[in-house]
């Protein structure tokens, strides 16, 4: 088991049972006495088929510390071995044991947030999407970061400053191993883009890059968000790319003010209370443990 304190964080790997596989949550633990922090699921990109929780952890310790938040990075199950509905699945699975560990972890169960870059992107928001429909979780806070969101990859910027770095073919081809099936791609979980219910969905921050030809998709999700009655703010930011954006200052102060504004930081514990209602860890979770 991954082990380590840096810089004010604990920062421990488990695994908990996922949808068809043990998958391996990354939490990062801020040390805050005395207090509630919020707690906030993140995802890492990869179009569906790479990317680790390494990949995270620029990212995810930066919210952890600066928030400050209770942050488990999921390591969700990867297509082709394991296409649509794994990922999203593993995500949900992941929320409800973190909702269930948060007391011990001095984590609010009642201010949760999601994020998530790239393929991570589409997890967070359709995560939220699952948490609304089963109601077992709230969610207070959604940030998609150069999100996946339309897998028919019809809605591109055609202006001829385009980063040339990313790969178009590429991104398809992981959209073809994830959702296989011809109506996947219609699926509310899957291509949030094209969902017709995003009423109720939590407020969200969407962060696009000017030189990412996707940059369209994710601006539009916002519009529909917006159109649906979401509380959404949109983000275009030029002096990056869509790989770097994640490690992109302006971008992590944004996504620190986001879940500040949004779940609040930390809040000092009262004599004799507890941080927050306890939940029922379903059997088919997993019990992993965080000492």
């Amino acid at each position: 088991m991954f082990i380590q304190t840096e810089l004010g964080l604990c920062i421990e790997d488990v695994q908990i049972g996922g949808h068809a596989q043990p998958i391996t949550l990354r939490s990062y633990r801020p040390a805050v006495k005395g207090s509630t922090v919020p707690m906030i699921l993140y995802f890492h990109g990869g179009s569906f088929t790479s990317g680790t929780l390494e990949d995270g952890d620029v990212t995810a310790s930066r919210i952890a510390r600066s928030t400050p938040a209770w942050v488990l990075s999921v390591g969700y199950s990867l297509a082709p071995r394991f296409p649509f509905p794994h990922a999203t699945e593993d995500g949900y699975r992941a929320l409800l044991w973190a909702a269930a560990q948060a007391r011990a972890q001095r984590a609010d169960p009642r201010r949760v947030g999601l994020a998530g870059h790239d393929a991570g992107g589409n997890l967070a928001t359709c995560v939220a999407a699952i948490a609304r429909d089963r109601s077992d979780v709230k969610i207070g806070a959604q940030a998609l970061i150069a999100p996946l969101l339309d897998p028919s990859m019809t809605r591109l910027a055609r202006e001829s400053d385009m980063d040339e770095s990313f790969d178009l073919a590429a991104c398809a081809r992981g959209y073809a191993d994830y959702l296989p099936g011809p109506l996947h791609r219609l699926h509310p979980y899957a291509a949030p883009i094209e969902s017709r219910r995003l009423w109720g969905l939590s407020p969200a921050l969407i962060c696009s890059v000017r030189s990412d030809r996707l940059r369209v998709e994710a601006e539009r999700y916002a519009s529909a968000l917006i159109s649906a009655g979401v509380h959404t703010e949109v983000t275009r930011y030029g002096e990056t790319s869509r790989r770097e954006i994640v490690s992109h200052e302006a971008t992590l102060l944004d996504l620190v003010s986001f879940f500040r504004k949004r779940l609040g930081g930390a809040r000092r514990l009262r004599n004799g209370s507890r941080s927050g209602a306890g939940f029922d860890l379903p059997e088919n979770i997993g019990s992993g443990s965080l000492e």
